[in-house]
């Protein structure tokens, strides 16, 4: 009853009644993984819901522009955000942010994961993520690896791949995954670590050389690429992909959400969509979404702050 309550309530609002728009915010530019995800299921989620969902790109300051405009939207369900890790991030990250990336939201619906693969440069003489910590250890501080950026996925995780393994490279950072993606094809650059998407071009390239995948299996995508944790235990580097809505939206609202994502995650239209992307989908409920959300907030604290990384 208290659900259908919440339900009427809503419904007979006059905000509710005056739009019938479900807005899905993407903190990035058009194009990037999370604006294709985004406009992959927005049809069929309003299908589902009886409602037209659009997708709005708000990007800047590393999502957290477009991001904290969600955050202050009414919590009734019509605004949300197409997050992933870079959201966890975000909150150790930067010294001053107008949000809380765990308090200000509730986990609506999880989508699936995205893995990363570890490249090298061909010139870099080891064939294996054993014999390329072993190389570094052997050459501290000599090599250098290219990023997204100073605190993007693609520096934490290397970040993190260095600090676990004991083995000191140097931070080289680009403005974007392809630009650093390129320089270890040209050899400026000894290596990258770049979602699994962006690696697949270049699995027979001559230039490089792929070593293993973050996740903590192998990947879906490289099956005969061993994954990093193998060789390193308990490394284990994976982006989540969610909608996230205002902390306050009501449990009935985010649950109708939530079946309607996992409706559309059996369906093998957007399961072959999600796939050109390199998802794994994954259905999820709130509770287990949100407790997601905690866990990977305290574990990207933790890899922030070896990394250093910081941004004022």
């Amino acid at each position: 009853m208290k659900r259908l309550f919440w339900l009427w309530l809503l419904l007979a609002t006059p905000a509710a009644a005056q739009s019938n728009v479900v807005r899905i915010v993407v903190p990035f530019a058009a194009g990037g993984v999370q604006d294709i995800i985004a406009r992959s299921i927005n049809a069929e989620l309003g299908a589902a819901l009886g409602r037209s969902v659009i997708v709005e790109n708000r990007p800047g300051a590393g999502g957290t522009v477009g991001t904290g405009s969600v955050a202050k939207a009414a919590p009734d369900g019509t605004t949300l955000v197409l997050a992933a890790a870079s959201h966890t991030i975000a909150g150790s990250l930067y010294s001053k942010l107008a949000y809380d990336p765990i308090a200000d939201f509730t986990g609506v619906a999880h989508i699936g994961s995205v893995d990363y693969v570890l490249m090298i440069h061909a010139d870099v003489p080891a064939k294996s993520v054993k014999d390329f910590v072993l190389y570094l250890k052997q050459n501290p501080g000599k090599l250098n690896y290219a990023s997204a950026g100073n605190g993007s996925a693609t520096h934490l995780s290397m970040a993190y791949f260095c600090g676990l393994a004991g083995v000191d490279m140097v931070h080289i950072p680009f403005k974007a995954t392809g630009e650093a993606v390129n320089e270890v094809l040209a050899g400026r650059a000894h290596a990258v670590i770049a979602a699994n998407i962006g690696a697949l071009p270049y699995v027979k390239d001559s230039r490089v050389r792929m070593l293993g995948a973050t996740g903590a299996q192998r990947s879906k995508f490289l099956p005969d690429l061993p994954a990093i944790a193998e060789a390193l235990p308990g490394y284990e580097f994976d982006s989540w992909i969610a909608l996230l809505a205002p902390a306050a939206t009501p449990r009935p609202v985010v649950e109708q959400l939530n079946t309607a994502v996992a409706g559309l995650l059996r369906d093998p239209v957007i399961l072959g969509r999600l796939d050109k992307q390199g998802v794994v989908p994954q259905a999820m409920s709130p509770d287990a979404l949100n407790a997601l959300l905690r866990a990977d907030f305290q574990k990207m604290a933790r890899v922030v702050k070896a990394s250093g990384a910081r941004i004022d």
